[in-house]
């Protein structure tokens, strides 16, 4: 029995939500997908929209990567670790973006679901995965707690860009 082998209803729940809601994410780009877009609200879209897919990819490929009859833990380990240095450099390139795009002026909120809870979501997976030869128990929780805080961040964004859209948006052109 390996150290993950009580992870697997975790996983699977996990993994499935990723994925749903990764579907459900491109229902809603289709169903606003008629509304006019500008150079700056395509800009606003790759620091705001494009992320919350990037976070429901990682969710759903860390449950793939947890899910894996791996013999010990190390390949896995590696892997998420990858993943967890990853979204530390596109965390960063998400800020650049933010900062850049002049369709929408971003608030604390802003800051805090797009660029400083997933950052620390994917520093703690990278510190997870360094831990893991030493202390694998505390390492899989922080796998586990880094995959839940970029869903839950992934559903918040989903939320906020789709009230946005039918509320700030569509009561501008209407």
């Amino acid at each position: 029995m390996t150290a993950t082998a009580g992870w697997e209803n975790f996983y699977v729940i996990v993994g499935s939500s990723a994925g749903a809601l990764i579907g459900l994410q491109f229902v809603v780009i289709t169903l606003i997908a008629d509304m006019p877009i500008g150079e700056s609200t395509a800009q606003a879209s790759s620091a705001f929209a494009t992320p919350t897919i990037v976070h429901f990819v990682v969710v759903l490929t860390l449950s793939a990567i947890m899910s894996v009859p791996w013999q010990g833990v190390g390949a896995a380990a590696v892997l998420w670790g990858l993943v967890g240095l990853a979204g530390v450099v596109y965390e960063i390139i998400v800020a650049r973006r933010m900062r850049a795009q002049s369709a929408y002026k971003p608030v604390f909120e802003d800051w805090l679901f797009h660029v400083l809870l997933p950052l620390a979501a994917y520093l703690t997976l990278a510190a997870s995965a360094c831990a893991a030869r030493s202390n694998i128990r505390a390492a899989l929780f922080g796998a586990a707690a880094s995959a839940l805080v970029l869903l839950f961040v992934g559903i918040h964004n989903a939320w906020d860009a789709v009230t946005f859209h039918v509320f700030v948006r569509r009561a501008r052109r209407g």
